[in-house]
Formats: C-alpha cells, sequence, structure tokens
C-alpha cells in the first residue's frame, strides 16, 4: 500500500483505459459551472503542505522496521483464518487526546465510508473488554484483529489521511498487504536487490494457510497493494512491478477501498447490507429499482435508453450498446401545467437526516420545473402526506448536473420526483434523470463543477489557477476552492492541485476570526454510479492559529478575509491565502478513474467545526495491549515463520485485602531476549515491568503509562497514584463512631444510676 505518486521511473508506464462500460459518482449540494474565464495569473504566496508520504515512508523516517511495514503482529492468532479474531459489531473505540484535531476528524470520516461501503460500524467505548484506541504514537501503524483486548491503531504525524486511517482499520479487521498472497508471483515481479538491506521479509508471500483471498482475483487496485516504491533503495527505481505493464501506476493508490476490499470485507463479516446508503438506482434494470409512476398526475415518465441521438444517460454516457438507461419526462408534447410523478419504494431510516444526489439535466423550455417532494407517514401507518422540499428550474444548460436535496425524514417515506410541462410550444426536450443515491449523511456545503475539463487541462500551465465561487458553510463562513490544473509551480509535471481559502461573506460581523478548530474537507468526485464502489480522492486538514504567513505579514491566514485577504473582483469580496496540496493526484488516475465523467470534473468542499472533539478520551477499564509480544524489527510468527516461541497471558487480580497475589496482571513472551537490546521507543517497553503499584494493586498499561488499579477489601481500601494511602470505608468509620458513641452513652448511664444508689 504505498502512497506515492510523485516519482520519476526507469521503467515503462503506461496509462491503463478502463473500459468504455465502467464510468460514474457521489454526494452533492449548491452548484456552480466554471469557465476558463477564471484562470489567474501572479505571485504564489499561497501555502503548499506538501505531498502526501506514504505510509512505509513514514516509518521509516520514524526508525520502525515493523512486519510488513506497518503491522504490530501478536503471536497468537492469525485473524484471517481464526474466526475468534473477527470483530463483533459495532466496534468500542477511543480517541486519545493525543490525536491531533484534524487525526481526530479523519477517522469519523473514515468511519463513515466504513457505514457506506460495508457493515462495519463503530461506537464509543463504555467498558468492553475488546476496544480500539487511536493515539498519535510514532508513524501508522495497526495490528491484526481482534486480540479480545484494547488494542492500538496509530495514527502518527502525517497519517492523517481518509486512505491511510482506512488502510490502518483494515489491518484491525484482519487484512493483510495484497502481495502478501501465495499466487503473488504470477502477477507482479518483485526487484529484491533494488530493496533494503533488511527490509526484504515485507515481501514475503503466506500460504493458504495464513492468508485467504476469500476467492477474489489479485487485486491491483486494492487499498492494500504496495507501490512500486515500497522498501526501494533508489528513489528512482521500483522494487514492485506489475505483469501487466498497465497496472504499474495503479498498485498503491491512495484513494478509497476497491471493488474487491469490499466484496472480500463483506464476505469476511457475512455482511448483506450497508448501514448509511437507502437507496441507489441507474435505471439500468427494466423494474427502475422499485420506483412506481404516479396514478393521479396527467403523464408518465420513460425509461430511455442511449440508443437516440442526444440522448445520452450519465452512468455510461452512451458508450455501451445495449445499455445505459435513464428516466425521461417529455415536456415538448400536450399543454402546459401537465405533470408527471416518479416515486421511490418506501424508505425506512435509522438517522434523522439524509442526502438525496442525483444527476438531472433539462433540455426543454426554460419554464420546465423539475421538484423534489416526499411522501411521508401520516400517523395512521400510510405513507400519504405530501410535502415539498426543492425546485429546480429549466435553464440554457443543457448538460448533466449533479444536484442534492436535504432531507430529515425519521419515520417511512417515500423521495417523489415531480416533472412539469412549462411551454411545450418553446420546448425542444424535456427532463432526464439518472444515478440517484440516497445516503444518510450530511450532504457538502459546496459542490463546483467544472466543464470542459479536459481542455483546461491541456492548455493550462504549471502554476496557473481557477478559483471557485463562493459558497457558505452551515456557519455562515464563506469557503472556496483553488484548482491548481498542472500543479504548482514547483510541482512535479503531470498533476493537479487543490487547495482551501476563506471568502469574506454576508455573516462575518458576528463569526469568530481567527477561525480555528475547523476541519476543511475537499473531495475530487469520483462519478461511479453506485456510491459504493468509488474512489474519491479526499483531502483535509484543520485550521489553526498557528497557520501564519509571512506574505501577510505573520497573521493567521484564516483571520477575517477582508483583512489578510485579498480583492476578488469575480465575486466583489476578498479572499484568504490558499492552503493545500499542489500534487493532490497524478493526471493519471484522473483518466483512470472516473473522475473526469462528461468531461466534468466535480469536486465538493466542507468546512465543520471540530471544537468538540479537543477532549475525547475516556478511561478505559479493561486491560490494555501491552507491546511484549509482538513482533517487530522483521521477527517471524510462529504461524508466519519457524520460530516457535509463544505469547503467554498471566493474570491475578486481588480480589480483597485478605487475599494476597505475587503478580500483578502480565504478559510475557518466553525467548524473546530483553526489550532493552532493541532500543525500542518508548510506548513499546511495557511501564509495568518492574510493577510499580504498592500493596499489591494491578498495573494497567494506558496509552503507554502505568495505571494502578489498587486492592479494595470489605473493611479498608488503597487510594493514591501508586496505592500508598490506606483508608476506611466510610460505612465501617461509621459504624465504629456509632459503637464508640453508644458505649460513651451506656457508660454515662451506668455511672449516673450507680452515682445515685450510694447518694441514697
Amino acid at each position: 500500500m504505498a502512497r506515492r505518486f510523485g516519482r520519476s521511473s526507469s521503467f515503462a508506464i503506461m496509462l491503463w483505459m478502463q473500459p468504455a462500460c465502467l464510468l460514474s459518482l457521489i454526494f452533492s449540494a449548491h452548484i456552480a459551472a466554471v469557465s476558463i474565464k477564471h484562470l489567474l495569473n501572479g505571485p504564489d504566496h499561497d501555502i503548499d503542505v506538501g505531498e502526501q508520504k506514504d505510509i512505509f515512508e513514514i516509518n521509516l523516517a520514524a526508525g520502525l522496521n515493523l512486519f510488513q511495514g506497518d503491522i504490530l503482529l501478536p503471536r497468537t492468532r492469525n485473524a484471517m483464518r481464526d474466526p475468534t479474531s473477527r470483530w463483533k459489531f459495532p466496534i468500542p473505540y477511543i480517541l486519545a487526546d493525543n490525536l491531533e484535531l484534524n487525526a481526530k476528524g479523519a477517522i469519523l470520516h473514515a468511519f463513515e465510508m466504513f457505514r457506506l461501503k460495508s457493515c462495519v460500524d463503530f461506537k464509543p467505548y463504555e467498558g468492553e473488554s475488546s476496544y480500539i484506541i487511536f493515539q498519535k504514537l510514532s508513524g501508522c501503524w495497526s495490528m491484526i484483529g481482534d486480540q479480545q483486548v484494547g488494542q492500538n491503531i496509530s495514527i502518527g504525524e502525517r497519517c492523517d489521511f481518509k486512505a491511510t486511517i482506512e488502510h490502518e482499520i483494515l489491518h484491525a479487521l484482519g487484512f493483510f498487504h495484497e502481495q502478501s498472497r501465495t499466487d503473488r508471483d504470477d502477477y507482479v515481479n518483485i526487484w529484491w536487490d533494488q530493496i533494503i538491506t533488511d527490509y526484504e521479509h515485507n515481501f514475503n508471500t503466506y500460504d493458504d494457510n495464513i492468508i485467504t483471498d476469500l476467492n477474489t482475483p489479485y487485486d491491483y487496485e486494492s487499498l492494500m497493494h504496495y507501490g512500486p516504491f515500497s522498501f526501494n533503495k533508489n528513489e528512482s527505481i521500483p522494487t514492485i512491478t506489475t505483469k501487466i505493464p498497465e497496472f504499474n501506476t495503479i498498485i498503491g493508490q491512495f484513494l478509497d477501498f476497491s471493488a474487491i476490499d469490499l466484496i472480500r470485507l463483506n464476505r469476511m463479516y457475512n455482511c448483506t447490507a450497508t448501514h448509511t446508503l437507502l437507496d441507489h438506482c441507474d435505471f439500468e434494470k427494466t423494474n427502475i429499482c422499485g420506483m412506481i409512476q404516479g396514478t393521479r398526475d396527467d403523464a408518465d415518465w420513460a425509461h430511455g435508453d442511449s440508443s437516440q441521438p442526444e440522448q445520452v444517460d450519465h452512468t455510461l454516457v452512451g458508450q455501451c450498446k445495449g445499455a445505459g438507461y435513464f428516466m425521461f419526462f417529455n415536456t415538448s408534447l400536450g399543454v402546459r401545467g401537465e405533470a408527471a410523478l416518479l416515486e421511490s419504494r418506501i424508505l425506512y431510516p435509522k438517522r434523522k437526516q439524509q442526502c438525496l444526489q442525483f444527476f438531472y439535466k433539462m433540455t426543454g423550455s426554460p419554464a420546465d420545473r423539475f421538484e423534489v417532494w416526499v411522501r411521508r407517514d401520516d400517523n395512521s401507518g400510510k405513507v400519504r402526506q405530501l410535502a415539498k422540499i426543492q425546485t429546480f428550474q429549466g435553464d440554457s444548460d443543457h448538460n448533466w448536473k449533479i444536484a442534492h436535496v436535504t432531507l430529515n425524514e425519521e419515520k417511512k417515506f417515500r423521495y417523489v420526483f415531480l416533472g412539469t410541462k412549462g411551454d411545450p410550444v418553446n420546448s425542444g426536450g424535456g427532463i432526464y434523470l439518472d444515478d440517484i443515491s440516497l445516503t444518510e449523511t450530511p450532504c457538502p456545503a459546496g459542490v463546483w463543477t467544472i466543464r470542459n475539463i479536459s481542455q483546461i487541462l491541456e492548455n493550462t500551465v504549471k502554476g496557473d489557477k481557477l478559483v471557485s465561487p463562493r459558497f457558505y458553510n452551515s456557519e455562515g463562513y464563506g469557503v472556496g476552492v483553488t484548482l491548481y490544473p498542472n500543479g504548482r509551480i514547483t510541482s512535479n509535471s503531470g498533476f493537479l492541485g487543490l487547495a482551501f481559502h476563506l471568502y469574506s461573506g454576508d455573516n462575518d460581523v458576528i463569526l469568530e476570526w481567527p477561525v480555528e478548530n475547523r476541519q476543511a474537507i475537499m473531495t475530487i468526485l469520483d462519478q461511479e454510479a453506485d456510491a459504493r464502489n468509488r474512489m474519491s480522492l479526499t483531502l483535509m486538514f484543520t485550521t489553526s492559529k498557528d497557520q501564519t504567513s509571512s506574505a501577510i505579514n505573520g497573521s493567521v491566514i484564516w483571520d477575517r478575509p477582508s483583512k489578510v485577504g485579498v480583492y476578488d473582483k469575480d465575486c466583489d469580496c476578498f479572499r484568504s491565502l490558499d492552503w493545500g496540496w499542489g500534487q493532490a493526484i497524478s493526471h493519471q488516475l484522473l483518466k483512470r478513474r472516473n473522475f473526469l465523467k462528461d468531461d466534468s470534473l466535480i469536486i465538493f468542499v466542507d468546512f465543520k467545526d471540530l471544537t468538540h472533539l479537543n477532549r475525547t478520551e475516556v478511561p478505559a477499564s479493561a486491560r490494555s495491549m501491552m507491546t511484549r509480544g509482538l513482533l517487530l524489527q522483521g521477527q517471524e510468527s510462529p504461524a508466519l515463520g519457524e520460530s516457535s516461541r509463544k505469547a503467554m497471558v498471566e493474570e491475578s487480580l486481588p480480589s480483597s485485602l485478605g487475599q494476597r497475589h505475587p503478580r500483578r496482571q502480565k504478559r510475557s513472551v518466553e525467548n524473546t531476549g530483553p526489550m532493552e537490546d532493541h532500543n525500542w521507543p518508548q510506548y513499546f517497553r511495557d511501564p509495568c515491568d518492574p510493577n510499580p503499584c504498592q500493596n499489591e494493586g494491578t498495573c494497567v498499561n494506558v496509552k503507554g503509562m502505568a495505571s494502578c488499579r489498587c486492592v479494595s477489601g470489605h473493611a479498608f481500601f488503597y487510594a493514591g497514584e501508586r496505592c500508598q494511602a490506606v483508608h476506611v470505608h466510610g460505612s465501617l468509620l461509621g459504624l465504629l463512631i456509632g459503637c464508640i458513641a453508644g458505649l460513651i452513652f451506656l457508660t454515662f448511664v451506668t455511672f449516673s444510676n450507680t452515682y445515685r444508689k450510694l447518694q441514697q
């Protein structure tokens, strides 16, 4: 799973273009098309955060030599083969407070991708024995499978990318790297003489007793595949090449799950449905996805195909004979006001918000209307109550457009499309509908559609840029995106750059400035029809007061744009400096997938407040995974090599003050040698060895630090950081005080009675 696109190489790289019958899409919002008029020139003071580094590059720089580059591997079980290593959903998690705020947001974003595309789910930790704690340690790494204890996933410096986090979570779910398969050598060549010395073990293969492919073909597109330059001595010479040369630029992709990744994941966990995809339809089947025509309207929608001139679907863009269907309402016949309804099947939401996204085009009269309604449960169990949500009006743009509509349905419902004829006499076409997706996720704040992208890529020069229109997020901040069609001046050739900026806007007077703790999310859409199979590029960063620039005299970039920005005549507003990536994605990958469908590039932008994630860590009561008994520095597992060393777990928990146990809960490994011999990073050492807890306290490794669980008896209990202080239970203390008070009272009464008798 290398993550490197910018290197040159001495071997031939050919671009493999997907067959024309495989093309496509995802979410939506405020939409704007842009032309070449937005091309700007001038000095480049904008901020380039640098190219994305692959996981293995990051870990090498951190001095880590882990199993297969990013796996901390226990010696006990094999997750892909052992059903006891499979997780039960939802998986409890903790976001440690040592994580960067951007990493926390990126992890939650990755969770949503799993929920959209599989049955994998996550929940906040509530005391379970098995859980994952995400921490910022050195490098990017994970463990394989459910270890039945608390286990780490490290999201270290520069690991906070969606695809990197998905990769590490897939390890935790039981995945090894793709090129570890037993049949690997049938598909790729390993250039052993080009691998860094002592790192050759990362290219070993394992037989079917260790790694199962779940009856799926070798996957060059897998998110778990090494890239061509992984662990190489010479940065321009590959260590791994594909036997089909067209895939040399595909292996190591840094986008999202591949289709086969998802097949394996869903087979491994017996998934039959996803969590947040409510509906999808590309109209390729005659049953039109269970949608129904209205019975009280004037006309029907037609199930059209791409065989007629100028009637091209969006799914396949008319490139496949006998395929490429859409729904069409002809507005050139009949009389004004005639309408046609198309309704979905009944849907049952789990969340309170949905995003209805679809592609449409209107080629008839500007007076034509296209409306989205919902039909709701009327509280009697019947879905009949109508409510209009949004209206789209005809215009002169007859291209396919992406649209989104936010729904807020909590009970069963249908979504409804209503087409209305505006001026049949002057209409030369109608309303087209294709590629519907309904997800239980928020719609993006802004959607930027760039037409004629092929011409823009060909005619612009490095350093030139296009600037999006202004969009507003839910808080009222004006936001935008800058596109560098051929990268920034300092970028390598053949790349597209992407950056984020703020605009001044109508709400600036009441907003917080400088704006911090907001995550800017930019997505270049893979227009695949099925949202589950999209491999969109998502980049994100979080604003901070530490992000300053000498170009604005050391001021914070995210201060009020009218104060630190430059005037932009196109919006009659001020625009901040850009912050982003000069090499976001290669032109080859753009053409490889469906990013440029219909010669259009679609970019989503969001700006979300993450302030509530500043404090997310909760104390863990369950025992956590310690690093003794884990494989590092190329050691072999008993299941994966010839070693016969085994891990042991010894547990002894004091249950009362009168029971004494000589040892704390402890994990050890036979015949591994002293940890001190390897100069491990601090978090690889066991902080509970020797046990620092006094009075038989149990030591627990929490975030690499010793935490004492003190003994409590019936009468006394210990407390303090090291269980050094003894206390009496309050109930016992009250009883003692009561007894003493009673004894004093009884003594006083006895003495009084005796004294009176003596007086008599």
